[in-house]
């Protein structure tokens, strides 16, 4: 974690300043200057379609019944495209704009999210690994639930209900004296 930080907050703003000294020094400061502004309010436009876009789809998936999983990375993607366009800076700004293509925006998430299982830091059942979509972390369909135990440990406890309505217990709660659900 100490190389990261160190790369944020000492790395990071003095390659910002050498970029920017570089390219004052090759168009002028006002251009410069006008080149980030243009770029943050581009890229609050275009942050702004994109996740209206990416909002629709999540919600579409959802109607359908099915985990927004690649949404929710889209979103975590344009957020982070966001903070990086917001902060001065042409490096940050192009790596922004990076994340607002899509095909590079699922190909970095694609990769995040092999990294992450190869890693261990998520979890998939298998036979539910696309890549990007459905099964990551939560529970499996049947015919893919693995057996003994889970993925890694996790537990699987299959169980029945049977919903009892007011009618079944004349409004008095179950209808089990020795039942522990007693009102």
């Amino acid at each position: 974690m100490a190389p990261i930080l160190f790369l944020i907050f000492i790395i990071m703003p003095l390659a910002e300043i050498a970029v920017l000294v570089k390219v004052g020094g090759l168009i002028g400061l006002w251009p410069t200057l006008a080149v980030v502004i243009l770029t943050a309010v581009a890229g609050t436009w275009l942050l702004r379609l994109q996740g209206f876009q990416t909002w629709q789809r999540a919600q579409a998936a959802l109607q359908r019944g099915e985990a927004p999983v690649a949404e929710v990375l889209d979103g975590m993607f344009l957020f982070a495209a966001a903070l990086l366009m917001v902060t001065p800076g042409l490096i940050t700004d192009m790596t922004g704009f990076l994340f607002l293509i899509p095909p590079v925006r699922h190909g970095v998430a694609k990769w995040l999210v092999n990294w992450a299982i190869r890693s261990g830091r998520l979890q998939v059942y298998p036979g539910a690994h696309d890549g990007m979509g459905g099964g990551m972390g939560g529970r499996p369909n049947r015919g893919d639930r693995p057996e003994r135990g889970g993925a890694q440990g996790s537990v699987v406890i299959e169980g029945e209900a049977i919903e009892i309505s007011e009618e079944d217990t004349d409004g008095e709660g179950p209808s089990d004296p020795d039942s522990p659900w007693k009102k």
